[in-house]
């Protein structure tokens, strides 16, 4: 089956009606449907994860509209190739405007952006922009203010099911015969393609071709293809620290089940030193006192993950994992040193008490010489009231016992040694 262009660009929606997913967005009534119905288009910028339908919608925008469409994209396109665009307003081409939709605008430089600010500010064109990362953190300023930022989300599966199952029914239409499929086949593509239409597609037409003669597509065969088509991971993009956020947010909120799953992810993508990292700040931050002897426990398990590698890392890092999780949780030593990072901040510092000073003479200006340090191993329980914070923040209070077992026996401990 000889093909001009991939099955995702063959099948691609040129209605609102067909687009699969973004209800929240293109369902009746909503806010994106209601201003391409009205025909008057604003500069937009399109936010979210690649296969989800920015690129269809704006090709429906212009054609709904009848705008000239250019279409350019972040990582090749030039200051030269945006005036080219520019160029085509007031042509028999550009008669009713250019809509220019610029993909992976991240991309583009301050000056290129800036090229981009001048057409929107004279109306030459309107721009609709796209981009896989926040826009607030990648998009300049100057362009998001004359602009309405609408967020693409992961399409849902059953939505994507749909997708899949028409793929199939005009791949077969254009074979000239029907496709068997073993049961599950769709469900599987749909689930393991993580929300992402174009790659559903893809996957479909590759179990075609893969399969043809044999009779039927098997559900083996569509998982060999599909295999880690499920994982949106860019060990530099925002995708990165949202499972990163959400694997620590996990093990100290103690859900061992989310924790190893946001685990599984990141092996999965062989980020082992950041799986790696985050579980032993865990392990301080988040149990710290509660079980102090979590911190050596996690520290081996993360020493035999690094030196076995992957994918045996996940044994010693999975029981690390369950441990932080399901252990007690404490974050006063942590909070403590916020308190008294504060402190510091602000200037609340002072000199070092004289008692506890490293130099052991005085000069001719100190009246009563001597260190007068007391040695607390020299007296009863091994403590003995002296100062220790500098005369300046005398009085101030930065750690506070947890109410776990731990930290409440040593409370204990001291109330009655310090009290008698």
């Amino acid at each position: 089956m000889a093909v001009s262009a991939p099955l995702a660009d063959r099948i691609r929606p040129t209605t609102l009606d067909e687009v699969v997913g973004q209800k929240h967005i293109l369902g009746p009534g909503r806010a994106l449907r209601k201003i391409i119905e009205s025909g008057e288009i604003p500069n937009m910028v399109f936010y979210g994860p690649s296969g989800v339908g920015k690129s269809t919608v704006a090709s429906i925008i212009a054609q709904s509209t009848d705008r000239y469409l250019v279409k350019l994209n972040g990582t090749t396109a030039s200051t030269a190739d945006i005036k080219e665009a520019v160029s085509k307003t007031g042509t028999f081409e550009g008669l009713n405007g250019v809509l220019l939709y610029l993909d992976e605008i991240q991309y583009f430089n301050k000056k290129q952006q800036q090229t981009l600010l001048e057409c929107m500010e004279n109306g030459s064109v309107t721009l609709i922009a796209s981009t896989t990362e926040n826009p607030y953190f990648y998009v300049y300023n100057a362009v998001l203010s004359r602009s309405t930022v609408f967020e693409f989300k992961p399409v849902e599966q059953e939505e994507v099911k749909k997708a899949v199952e028409r793929a199939f029914s005009i791949l077969s239409e254009e074979q000239g015969e029907a496709i068997e499929l073993e049961e599950g086949v769709t469900e599987h593509i749909a689930r393991a393609c993580a929300g992402d239409v174009r790659k559903a597609m893809n996957a479909a037409e590759l179990c075609v071709l893969s399969c043809r003669g044999e009779g039927k597509i098997t559900l083996e065969s569509a998982g060999e293809l599909t295999q880690k088509s499920a994982m949106r991971y860019d060990k530099g993009g925002e995708e990165h620290y949202d499972i990163l956020s959400a694997f620590q947010k996990s093990m100290r909120g103690s859900d061992p089940d989310a924790a190893l799953h946001y685990l599984a992810r990141l092996l999965e993508a062989g980020d082992l030193p950041s799986a790696c990292r985050r579980l032993l700040v865990c392990a301080c931050e988040d149990v710290g006192l509660a079980y102090p002897q979590i911190i050596p426990i996690v520290k081996a398990a993360v020493d035999a993950a690094m030196m076995v590698g992957l994918p045996e890392a996940s044994i010693p890092l999975a029981d690390a994992v369950v441990l932080v999780s399901t252990a007690p949780k404490s974050n006063s030593a942590h909070a403590a040193f916020s308190k008294a990072q504060e402190d510091l901040k602000k200037g609340k510092m002072g000199s070092v008490p004289r008692n506890l000073q490293n130099r052991h003479f005085d000069g001719a200006e100190v009246e009563k010489k001597g260190q007068f340090y007391q040695y607390p191993h020299n007296f009863p329980h091994h403590w003995v009231p002296q100062q220790y914070l500098p005369d300046a923040l005398l009085g101030s209070v930065y750690y506070e016992y947890g109410d776990n077992k731990n930290e409440q026996s040593f409370r204990a401990y001291w109330d009655r040694i310090k009290n008698n």
